[in-house]
């Protein structure tokens, strides 16, 4: 049985919304036993509060020099994506990390800066990264992602739920998922970013009739 995927559009969501609350009131009427249903992960930050302003932070020639060995299209190539790492995570660790990537490459083993710099490392959006009025901010991952997947599914009734961190670039990252369910074949079905840009407003997206695509795949 073949997966439909339905994005759903809702209104901005902010720190004063509850993300299950607001899941529910765009969703109750479609989910189903059958059905996962995944949300983008920088509004389920949003939603906890958990972002910066730039104004906020006091950038240091630490994160200013860091930064430069940063990809481009990455979000810590700037001071302020930085500065907000090294804020969560530490500056000397960020700095440890960053220094041992460099050398993991060179060596053949690449990814050491993500695995060691922290887990903010990989999820944080830095300034224009999100929708207005939160692209004038530095919206981090979210805090606790099982337990915010576990209160979906309890409160929807849903065969499973998938917080993904999910790009434009053919990325899709799983940062919390419901046991029982495969995480990596639904975070594979977003892989062409259902959830459009952030102003399209499509921060939820339903696969309906996962459960049985899930048995088909064994």
């Amino acid at each position: 049985m073949a997966v439909e995927i339905i994005p759903i559009t809702t209104r901005i969501l902010t720190p004063k919304d509850d993300i299950v609350d607001a899941i529910e009131r765009y969703t109750k009427d479609i989910i189903t036993e059958n059905d996962v249903l995944t949300v983008a992960e920088s509004v389920v930050a949003i939603t906890q509060g958990n972002i910066v302003r730039p104004d906020e932070m006091k950038i240091t020639c630490l994160a200013r020099f860091c930064c430069r060995f940063i990809p481009d299209y990455g979000s810590l190539a700037t001071p302020h994506g930085m500065q907000a790492l090294m804020r969560k995570e530490g500056d000397w660790r960020v700095a440890f990390a960053l220094f041992a990537g460099f050398l993991g490459k060179v060596i053949g083993m690449p990814g050491l800066f993500y695995k060691w710099g922290g887990r903010q490392a990989a999820l944080i959006d830095d300034v224009t990264g999100d929708m207005p009025p939160f692209d004038k901010t530095v919206v981090y991952g979210p805090e606790e992602p099982d337990k915010v997947v576990a209160a979906i599914k309890a409160r929807l009734g849903c065969f499973g739920a998938m917080i993904a961190d999910v790009n434009d670039l053919k990325r899709s990252r799983i940062v919390g998922a419901t046991p029982g369910m495969n995480a990596q074949l639904a975070s594979n079905l977003l892989i062409d970013n259902p959830f459009g840009n952030a102003s399209e407003k499509r921060p939820i997206c339903i696969l309906k009739n996962f459960r049985q695509y899930q048995e088909a795949q064994k």
